[in-house]
């Protein structure tokens, strides 16, 4: 069974203080409401070894938003899948379209960073989505199959099964702008079907697919309740308690 997730990506925003104030305050806040999805935090570097410390005992897991495409070495300022995997970390967000359009990652850059992820035992939150040009012109299926094929066709049938996906909108993030309840049906169920062409009916079937893009507490619930959408990857209604708390409780 495909597990319903919830992850905020926090992206570059919260201190080391702000960082630990707000999981502190999560956990209690789901030990008094069990929630019905897995609930994941990705932060910056800075936070991943507090967090894990905070959040052992309590089933919210906790991510990186990005590692290295190297194993180690002179890389100023890069961070490891070894290193994020140390931390007690249990998973990395790979590919967001901010890494894509900004720092230039290429799917045989993802390529490396999803094989070193997966060596470390970390579980890739791996994203893919069109721009808007690409959904106006109506190619949002092949943008999202040559994303999947390039970076991770040729992993072994085991090891996709590790990877949750996430389908980002890029041009919904973070505009305010939010697929459709229908248009993220149709597309999370057409990753669907490329996954089961590819690796079989059983993976496909037991593969998580998130939806991000603008997905908040108002709009949760009713993206949550189709059939190919297994949760979110939430940008900005993580940074705040009470609106993650409001994007969890979509499952409810």
């Amino acid at each position: 069974m495909r597990k319903n997730i919830v992850a905020g990506n926090w992206k570059m925003n919260k201190t080391f203080q702000e960082g630990i104030e707000f999981a502190k305050e999560l956990k209690d806040v789901l030990a008094n409401e069990k929630p019905n999805c897995d609930v994941v935090i990705c932060s910056p570097f800075i936070h991943l070894a507090s967090l894990a410390t905070i959040l052992e005992v309590t089933e919210i897991g906790v991510g990186a938003e990005n590692c290295a495409d190297k194993v180690s070495g002179a890389y100023t300022g890069e961070v490891s899948a070894a290193m994020v995997a140390s931390t007690g970390a249990k998973y990395v967000i790979l590919g967001h379209s901010e890494r894509r359009a900004y720092y230039g990652e290429t799917a045989e850059i993802l390529k490396e960073k999803v094989k070193l992820a997966l060596a470390n035992d970390l579980t890739p939150i791996f994203c893919i989505g069109e721009v808007l040009e690409e959904r106006e012109a109506e190619k949002q299926n092949e943008v999202v199959y040559n994303q999947l094929a390039d970076s991770l066709f040729e992993l072994s049938d085991e090891d996709f099964s590790k990877i949750v996906l996430a389908y980002e909108p890029v041009w919904a993030i973070g505009t305010g702008k939010t697929a459709s309840s229908a248009q993220a049906q149709e597309m999370h169920a057409y990753i669907r079907s490329v996954i089961a062409k590819k690796f079989g009916n059983e993976i496909a079937d037991n593969t998580s697919i998130l939806y991000g893009g603008s997905c908040n507490p108002s709009n949760a619930k009713e993206l949550f309740s189709n059939p190919d959408v297994d949760g979110g990857l939430i940008g900005g209604a993580s940074l705040k308690v009470n609106d993650f708390k409001g994007v969890i409780e979509g499952f409810n």
